[in-house]
């Protein structure tokens, strides 16, 4: 479940901190959060996919641990990126 480079692009670009940022916790975290929505929907049609399953468990593992470093680091950049992104915290 690849994302097209100019999704990446855009998504990088959206939260990106400065003008070379592709690291920080944001842009990892919308990537993530991209992957995992493209995988939801996925799932749906193929129930029995429990290797693609175990990937979503593991990218929505990875997702949760960066935003508790987020949380942690700093509340405001956390607030802003969830409410960004629309998830529930």
């Amino acid at each position: 479940m690849a994302i097209a480079l100019e999704r990446r692009t855009q998504i990088r670009t959206d939260h990106q901190r400065h003008e070379k940022d592709s690291g920080s916790p944001e842009v990892q975290v919308a990537m993530l959060t991209e992957r995992i929505n493209a995988l939801s929907d996925h799932l749906g049609g193929h129930v029995k996919d429990n290797h693609g399953r175990r990937g979503l468990v593991l990218m929505v593992n990875k997702r949760n641990r960066l935003l508790r470093y987020l949380q942690n680091a700093d509340r405001s950049r956390y607030t802003a990126l969830i409410t960004k992104l629309g998830l529930r915290k």
